[in-house]
């Protein structure tokens, strides 16, 4: 496909992937970071993962950088809070997730969790517990996946989620995406991903033809939380995205330590939109059972939410939401409290 500005990967992006940082020493070694700065998880059930284009952006020397603080696994998470818990915003019963793989919370919409895996492993991860292992229906999966939603004529929207929907190849998307699009009353898909951020080398030439032809509106929603995570390999993944006609979208949670200033959002807010990415939502931390060190109060998210409301015009403010048990879509904090 002619048009898109090539990128020239020295590995592909598979072996980007699979030749991430998986030891904290490692990692911190490549950090120039002494053990003894930080205070380590040992054999910790939710391990590292930290690709290496990642990494870089990473403050040398810094154990408070704020992209390695998303990523490093620290004491804190031994912590036990009250109202903490494995299953923090209730996807695990019946009526939510009726078959494996598909959750269906939202009116209109479905969310297919196509794999476990992701690029990296966020500590605050609100689906760090979540029993993937029962809902990683694999392509034999799909059958069941694709007939629900095919007798669900109310749903016209897919959204792909996971794990990280592009840690699947793009022969197996296209696939998905080839049997989905039989589907007269699916309109639209949605996918969610940090892979463009993490791995910029994703964004591939059969991932942009794919994107470009498909009949449905394609929304792709990134998660940055911080303005250093896009360097100019990220901008320029993000352009390719663009121009294959995709609307780019943004969501950040906001964490304790590592976005919780104003400047720091009005910086990753202009950094979005200088690539035309439009910041989405704001999400408070889900509570989820090691994750309690990132919380930021809702009173402290409010005050930043309102001088953000005064300091950026109003299509780059992200709306402040959290998520709660049975409600059918994100609930918008009050911001006049």
């Amino acid at each position: 496909m002619s048009g898109f500005l090539e990128s020239k990967p020295i590995q592909t992006w598979q072996q980007q992937y699979q030749q991430g940082f998986s030891h904290t020493k490692s990692l911190l070694s490549f950090l120039e970071i002494a053990e003894s700065q930080v205070e380590l998880i040992q054999g910790q059930q939710f391990p590292l993962r930290v690709p290496l284009a990642f990494a870089r952006r990473m403050q040398k020397g810094n154990p408070r950088d704020p992209l390695l603080l998303q990523a490093l696994p620290l004491q804190k998470e031994l912590l036990a809070q009250p109202g903490y818990h494995v299953d923090p915003v209730g996807e695990q019963n019946d009526k939510v997730n009726p078959i494996p793989g598909l959750l269906h919370k939202y009116h209109g919409r479905v969310l297919l969790t196509l794999t476990s895996a992701c690029a990296i492993h966020c500590r605050y991860c609100f689906r760090r517990h979540f029993p993937y292992e029962e809902n990683n229906p694999g392509r034999k999966g799909w059958d069941k996946a694709i007939e629900y939603i095919q007798q669900h004529a109310q749903i016209t929207e897919v959204i792909l989620s996971g794990g990280d929907p592009l840690s699947v190849s793009d022969n197996l998307l296209l696939q998905f995406m080839t049997r989905l699009e039989k589907i007269s009353h699916v309109k639209y898909l949605r996918i969610h991903t940090r892979l463009p951020v993490m791995i910029p080398d994703r964004v591939t030439h059969e991932l942009l033809e794919m994107l470009q032809l498909t009949r449905f509106r394609v929304t792709v929603v990134l998660h940055c939380n911080h303005a250093n995570e896009i360097d100019q390999e990220v901008e320029q993944a993000l352009a390719r995205l663009k121009q294959a006609h995709v609307t780019l979208l943004n969501q950040s949670v906001l964490l304790k330590d590592v976005n919780d200033s104003v400047e720091a959002l009005l910086a990753l807010s202009y950094r979005l939109f200088d690539n035309a990415v439009l910041p989405y939502y704001l999400h408070l931390l889900d509570k989820v059972s090691g994750a309690s060190h990132f919380e930021v109060s809702q009173q402290q998210a409010v005050s930043i939410a309102r001088q953000l409301i005064d300091r950026l015009p109003g299509y780059l403010v992200p709306k402040l939401v959290y998520e709660a048990r049975g409600y059918q879509s994100k609930v918008t904090v009050d911001l006049h409290m």
